[in-house]
C-alpha cells in the first residue's frame, strides 16, 4: 500500500483501473490535470473511453517537469490501445507512437464508437499488468511499445514505436550549421576484397524488420512478394503525408536479401524526403549568401521556354528571393557550403523550388563514406545515360560472354527463357572513366513490350552491368501492365512528346515497336562487339573504400568538377549506424522526368564531352541534342 499511482481521466476505463489497483496501492483518482499530481506518485496512468480530442500535450508537459513515469489507456473506434509507457527525457513519446500509428493506418484517424464493458475489461487488465511490471522494478511490455485491442475478438498485438526525429514533443535536431557540415574521410575497409561495402548486410537483418517493419505502426506498413519476376524481388511500403505512399524495391536472388535491401532504399527515400536530422536555419538571397553557397544555375535549371509553359509549376530562380539553404561539404574544395534546400530534399521545395529534384545522387551506407561512393556512382550512371541519349552517341556494344563471369550469362539466359527479353549491353562510360552501363532489353515474344532501357554505374563493370540487369527484371511486370493498359496513350506520346508526364511514361513509350527507329545510334548492328578488357581497363584494387572515394573525387577535381556532400542521415538510421547523404556534382547532367521538365539550361558538358571522347569534330549546338524523350527506367 505504500506505492502512489495517480489515475487521470474520466469514465469506465477508470472505474476498472482504479477497483483493480486500489486493492493494493494507494490509488490517487484525478479528473484532469488542474489539480497538482502527487509528487510522490510512482507512476502516472491517463485513461479515456475515447481518444481524447485534445491529444496528450498536457500529460507530457506536466508529467515531465516533475519527472513521474506514465502510461496511457484509451479506446479508439473498436479498438484499445495501452501505451506507450513514457520515461521524462527518453526519446519516444505518445506524439511518436500517434505519429507513427496515423501514418502506417491512416483508417485509425476517425471518431470513436461505443466499445463493450468486456473489452474495457480486457483493455484495463492489460493496463493492470503494465503498471505492476513498472512498480515492481521489471521491463514493461510498452516501453517503446504500444498494444493494439482488437475489441471484438479481445486478440491483442504488441507494437515498436520508433522515435519520430520530428516529434515536436520530444524531438530534439540540432541546427543546420557549417560545422556540423565538415566531413573528414575515415577508413572504411571492405569486408571482401571483392566488395564495395563496409558492412555486411547480415549484420542488419535483426534489426531493420525489426526496427522499421510494422503494419500498424511502422515506418514501412506492408511487404510484397513479387514471385512473377525472373528475379527475387521484395517491395516494402512507405507510408507519408507529404508524398503518399511509395513502394521501394530490393531485388536479389534471394527473397530474405530482397527484403532487407528494399527496407534499405526505402530508408534511403524516408530520409531524402525532408530533413530528418537537423533543423534548417539559413533563409536568405543567394545575392546575400554567394560567397559560400552553391550557385543554382550550375545544376541545371530551365529555358524562359520551359517556365513559361502553362503546366509548369516552378517558378525561374531569382538570386534576390529569399530561400531555405542547408550546408553541405565540397569535397574537392575542402570546404562547407550552402546548398538549396529544395536541390537536397525532394519535398522541401514544394511550392517554392525553381526546378524538380528527385533521388538522383541519394544513398545510404553502413559509413558516410560508403554512402559517398554510390552517391557518386548513381550521380555518374544518370550523367551518361543522359549524356549518351541527348548526344545520340554510338557507344561501344560490349560481349557479355567475354566477362567469363557465370552468374551474368545465368541471369541473361534466365531473362531469354522466362522472359523472353534478350539484353544488349553497351559501354557508356563518360570522360571520368568510371565504368557506365547502358542495358537494352530486346523482346524475342510477341505482345510484350519492345524494348526497356536500363543503367548501371559501379567501379567493377560486370557489377554495373548486373544492377542494370536487376533494375529492368524487378519493373518488368509492372511496365507490361501498364503497356497494356494505356496503349492508346502510349500512341499518342509516340507524336506528343509532352504527354510524356509520369517516370513510367518514359519506359513505356519505347515498349512501341514504332518507337525502335529512335535507338538506332544504339542498335546500327554494323560496329563489332568489344570485351569487357578492351573497354575497361582493370585498376588495382583497394582494400578500403575510403581509398577507392579518394580516388574518384581526384578525377572530378582534375575534371574542373565539385563533389558537394548532404548528409541526410536521420536519428531512424542512425540507431543502426546507417548513413545517408545526397551527392551533387554540379554540371552533371540531373535525371528529369517529365519531356518538359528536362534540365539542361546551363549545361555545357552536353556539348562538349562528345567531342573530348571522339564522338564528334567539335562541340555540338542545341539543334543537334536529341529532341526526343529518354526511355531511362
Amino acid at each position: 500500500m505504500n506505492a502512489i499511482i495517480s489515475v487521470v481521466g474520466t469514465g469506465l476505463l477508470v472505474d476498472f483501473v482504479c477497483g483493480m489497483l486500489s486493492d493494493h496501492y494507494q490509488v490517487v483518482r484525478q479528473k484532469n490535470f488542474t489539480s497538482d499530481i502527487p509528487k510522490a506518485a510512482k507512476l502516472v496512468v491517463v485513461l479515456h473511453d475515447d481518444w481524447p480530442s485534445s491529444g496528450y500535450s498536457e500529460a507530457e508537459e506536466a508529467l515531465k517537469q516533475v519527472g513521474i513515469p506514465w502510461l496511457r489507456g484509451f479506446i479508439s473506434m473498436d479498438e484499445g490501445i495501452v501505451g506507450p509507457l513514457i520515461r521524462p527525457g527518453v526519446p519516444g513519446c505518445t506524439e511518436c507512437a500517434d505519429n507513427r500509428r496515423f501514418t502506417a493506418s491512416p483508417a485509425d484517424i476517425q471518431h470513436a464508437v461505443r466499445s463493450s464493458p468486456s473489452g474495457l475489461w480486457h483493455v484495463a487488465h492489460l493496463l493492470v499488468a503494465e503498471t505492476l511490471r513498472v512498480l515492481q522494478g521489471s521491463r514493461a511490455h510498452t516501453e517503446q511499445h504500444m498494444y493494439i485491442v482488437n475489441l471484438n475478438n479481445l486478440s491483442s498485438s504488441l507494437h515498436f514505436i520508433l522515435p519520430d526525429s520530428l516529434c515536436s514533443v520530444c524531438g530534439c535536431l540540432p541546427d543546420d550549421s557549417s560545422e556540423a557540415a565538415n566531413i573528414s574521410l575515415k577508413p572504411s575497409p571492405k569486408i571482401s576484397a571483392d566488395s564495395y561495402r563496409c558492412r555486411p548486410i547480415e549484420d542488419l537483418k535483426q534489426h531493420l524488420v525489426k526496427d522499421y517493419m510494422d503494419y500498424r505502426t511502422g515506418v514501412f506498413n506492408a511487404k510484397m512478394l513479387d514471385l512473377v519476376s525472373p528475379f527475387a524481388g521484395v517491395g516494402v511500403n512507405l507510408p507519408s503525408f507529404m508524398m503518399g505512399d511509395e513502394v521501394t524495391g530490393g531485388r536479389s536472388f534471394s527473397y530474405a536479401e530482397s527484403e532487407l535491401t528494399a527496407i534499405l532504399e526505402g530508408l534511403e527515400r524516408h530520409c531524402g524526403i525532408t530533413p530528418r536530422g537537423k533543423r534548417t536555419v539559413v533563409y536568405d538571397s543567394f545575392n546575400h549568401v554567394a560567397d559560400q553557397a552553391l550557385d543554382p544555375s550550375k545544376v541545371g535549371l530551365y529555358s524562359k521556354k520551359q517556365y513559361a509553359l502553362s503546366d509548369c509549376t516552378f517558378e525561374p530562380f531569382d538570386p534576390a528571393l529569399p530561400i531555405d539553404w542547408i550546408w553541405g561539404y565540397s569535397l574537392v574544395q575542402k570546404f562547407p557550403i550552402l546548398v538549396p534546400e529544395s536541390l537536397a530534399y525532394y519535398s522541401s521545395g514544394f511550392g517554392s523550388a525553381f526546378v524538380q529534384e528527385g533521388s538522383n545522387g541519394c544513398a545510404l551506407g553502413g559509413s558516410l563514406e560508403e554512402a559517398i561512393l554510390h552517391g557518386i556512382l548513381e550521380v555518374v550512371e544518370r550523367d551518361a545515360f543522359l549524356m549518351t541519349w541527348y548526344a545520340q552517341l554510338p557507344i561501344p556494344r560490349l560481349d557479355p560472354y567475354s566477362t567469363n563471369d557465370q552468374e551474368l550469362l545465368l541471369m541473361l539466359e534466365r531473362l531469354r527463357v522466362v522472359a523472353g527479353y534478350d539484353i544488349h549491353l553497351f559501354n557508356m562510360t563518360m570522360e571520368n572513366g568510371i565504368p557506365s552501363i547502358w542495358a537494352l532489353a530486346k523482346s524475342i515474344s510477341p505482345g510484350k513490350m519492345n524494348m526497356i532501357c536500363s543503367a548501371g554505374a559501379h567501379l567493377d563493370p560486370v557489377r554495373a552491368a548486373k544492377s542494370a540487369i536487376h533494375e529492368f527484371a524487378g519493373r518488368l511486370n509492372f511496365l507490361q501492365e501498364k503497356f497494356e493498359e494505356g496503349q492508346e496513350h502510349i500512341r499518342q506520346m509516340l507524336d506528343d512528346p509532352f504527354l510524356v508526364y509520369q517516370m513510367e511514361d518514359h519506359a513505356l513509350l519505347y515498349g512501341l515497336p514504332q518507337a525502335e527507329e529512335r535507338l538506332q545510334f544504339l542498335l546500327n548492328g554494323q560496329r563489332p562487339l568489344r570485351t569487357f578488357d578492351e573497354e575497361f581497363k582493370r585498376k588495382a584494387s583497394h582494400a578500403d573504400l575510403t581509398d577507392d572515394l579518394k580516388d574518384m573525387i581526384e578525377v572530378f577535381h582534375h575534371l574542373n568538377l565539385d563533389v558537394i556532400v548532404v548528409d541526410q542521415s536521420s536519428l531512424e538510421t542512425q540507431r543502426n549506424g546507417l548513413h545517408c547523404v545526397k551527392v551533387l556534382i554540379p554540371g552533371m547532367l540531373p535525371m528529369t522526368f517529365g519531356h518538359h521538365l528536362k534540365r539542361l539550361t546551363g549545361l555545357k558538358r552536353v556539348y562538349r564531352v562528345p567531342a573530348k571522347l571522339g564522338y564528334a569534330k567539335g562541340p555540338l549546338k542545341a539543334g543537334q541534342l536529341n529532341p526526343h524523350p529518354h526511355p531511362f527506367l
